[in-house]
């Protein structure tokens, strides 16, 4: 098993602890919805053998504790927190994989730090601006909904309709041989509390306009949009597929659905190192 190096990087109103590994290419992970340093651990063992890989706790989550309380977290103060970490750990362009909210945290960083990040692999990008205009309410209010689900019946009642929103089915997902997967347990409760309650409302509201996708399009980074083959057409696959039409690319198939990275991490990263090297 690769080492793991764990430390701390101050940011305004918070310290972003993060997880190192491995050697080669600098690689940041943003990882979606509650998810930790910790939460796509398979993964990122495999691809530690030619990369550096940096996972982190988002600020509120785990061990990122924040000094005060807050009503928010908006996309745009994760971006920066992301740039704090790579402002630390490199002088050079970074390599990104960012998945559904951590896609959209991905590419704020590339509009925001342009020149800090090389390539950027957005798996199924919660940006909902990229939408047409009926799909983009609808897509709205089925995160609405989500919120309200969570004031009046608790965070397991929301990770339900989330997954409902991602077209996620644990009792049938396919997965790799040897791969077991967990139901959301009480003890990531702070942390899915933390993201339906401080931070899904911001990206609902935080709609990617025409001005930040010429921005983005004109970015030195690489986009890459990027799907699961699994994912059937949910509202983060539409996102993407729209990202793609709207930047002039094509758009990447991943392995499995919209948690591809943990039901299918060895062809998981064995695609991330294609699309990497392409």
């Amino acid at each position: 098993m690769t080492e793991v190096t764990s430390a701390v990087v101050s940011a305004p109103g918070c310290d972003i602890h993060y997880d190192i590994r491995g050697s080669g290419p600098l690689l940041l992970v943003i990882q979606g919805g509650g998810g930790d340093a910790s939460r796509t651990d398979d993964l990122v063992g495999l691809l530690t053998a030619d990369h550096t890989v940096v996972t982190y706790d988002r600020r509120g989550l785990s061990r990122s504790r924040l000094a005060e309380p807050v009503d928010a977290v908006t996309p745009e103060t994760n971006a920066d927190d992301a740039h704090l970490l790579l402002a630390h750990l490199t002088d050079r362009p970074a390599l990104v994989l960012g998945s559904s909210i951590g896609a959209n945290i991905a590419l704020h960083l590339a509009l925001r730090h342009p020149g800090q990040v090389s390539t950027v692999v957005a798996h199924e990008p919660l940006v909902l601006g990229v939408l047409d205009e009926q799909a983009r309410t609808d897509a709205a209010r089925a995160l609405a909904r989500l919120e309200a689900l969570y004031e009046a019946q608790g965070w397991p009642a929301a990770v339900r309709e989330m997954a409902v929103f991602n077209n996620i089915d644990l009792s049938v997902a396919d997965v790799e041989p040897g791969v077991v997967l967990e139901p959301t347990s009480a003890d990531q409760s702070d942390n899915i509390e933390f993201f339906i309650g401080k931070e899904v409302p911001q990206f609902r509201r935080n709609q990617f306009d025409g001005e930040m996708l010429d921005r983005l399009k004109a970015s030195p980074a690489r986009i890459v949009p990027a799907a699961g083959s699994a994912s059937g057409r949910n509202w983060s696959w539409r996102c993407a597929q729209a990202l793609a039409e709207r930047l002039g690319t094509g758009l990447e198939t991943f392995p499995g659905g919209h948690i591809g990275l943990k039901t299918h991490p060895r062809a998981f990263a064995a695609r991330l190192r294609e699309v990497l090297a392409g």
